[in-house]
């Protein structure tokens, strides 16, 4: 978005189309848009960081409806007022409620803070375009986004900006669009993240591997007592196979307990697309605890299960014997 163009002559030519939903005034929902960065310092080290903003049209809190004004109200069309990103609020200095921020050459004043349902919009800074545009020398925009009439016609809509001769554009799903901007990041996060759970993971096998081995250590003579009473070999690997499971399942209860602080905390990392600062919240969900249990059970299953078949393999003569 940062590198596209859309000509000022382009937006008549997209609102005009009929797949295009129209507010109650009869006013296409449209947004043209730019973007660029700016520096602002953190508040954690005082360190700058590129900061996006975002010039939008008048109809943007209409075209996205997930926007909502949390504190102060929408900034006026025509003067050099701001919204900022609650996430935005929290990580850079100087976004307040009120406070004056200097850039692209003018001072703006911070007149609201707006959600977005937790989407990325909320670490960005958003002004008119119409004024945003001379303050960045920029003559044009980058974006246009446009709310459908239905989200079925999209097909249909993109068909026919792309065999309009007059267009150079490529329409997209902003699901789609924000997908595709955040995979380098999203690659990178995953990729530390399965390294690091690979590591913890073998200390926690190994660690449910020791536990149980000084179990069949400890409890050979109440091995052997079964063993003479007529258990089977299964039955004692069954039986401490589901006790290095249940052990595993009680660490991973407490692991999820442990993590349901983290939840809902705000951090930030650089967008690779658009070098810009992002932040983002952690999630802690049912289904992610869920998958933690899952894994939990599995890392006590292979860590039990060579003491299990050990425990099996004792002479019963023998463990009768111990002491």
């Amino acid at each position: 978005e940062s590198v596209s163009a859309v000509l000022r002559t382009d937006v008549p030519l997209i609102e005009s189309l009929p797949h295009v939903a129209r507010s109650a005034d009869n006013h296409p929902l449209a947004s043209p848009e730019l973007v660029v960065a700016i520096a602002l310092p953190r508040r954690s080290d005082n360190q700058p960081a590129n900061v996006p903003v975002r010039g939008v049209g008048p109809r943007a809190y209409e075209v996205r409806d997930t926007l909502q004004i949390t504190e102060g109200r929408q900034f006026s069309a025509g003067t050099r007022e701001i919204n900022v990103g609650r996430l935005a609020v929290g990580r850079f200095k100087g976004l307040t409620l009120g406070s004056e921020v200097k850039f692209g050459g003018a001072t703006w004043t911070v007149v609201g803070i707006f959600t977005a349902a937790d989407a990325s919009f909320e670490s960005e800074i958003w002004g008119d375009a119409d004024l945003m545009q001379p303050a960045f020398q920029r003559n044009g925009y980058q974006s246009l986004t446009v709310k459908l009439a239905d989200p079925s016609m999209f097909d249909a809509f993109k068909a026919a900006v792309e065999t309009d001769p007059r267009l150079y554009l490529q329409p997209q799903r902003e699901q789609d669009y924000y997908m595709e901007q955040s995979r380098a990041m999203t690659t990178v996060i995953r990729v530390f993240g399965t390294f690091v759970t690979l590591i913890l993971s073998i200390g926690a096998m190994f660690g449910a591997m020791n536990t149980m081995y000084a179990a069949v250590a400890y409890r050979t003579r109440e091995i052997g007592t079964l063993r003479a009473l007529g258990f089977s070999r299964m039955r004692i690997v069954t039986a401490f196979l589901a006790e290095s499971i249940a052990l595993a399942l009680v660490g991973g209860l407490v692991g999820c307990v442990l993590a349901l602080p983290v939840h809902g905390l705000s951090t930030g990392t650089t967008n690779f697309s658009s070098f810009s600062e992002v932040a983002f919240k952690f999630r802690i969900t049912p289904a992610l605890m869920a998958g933690g249990l899952i894994f939990s059970a599995l890392m006590g299953a292979v860590g039990g299960l060579l003491p299990a078949i050990r425990a099996a393999r004792i002479p019963v003569a023998r463990a009768l014997r111990e002491i």
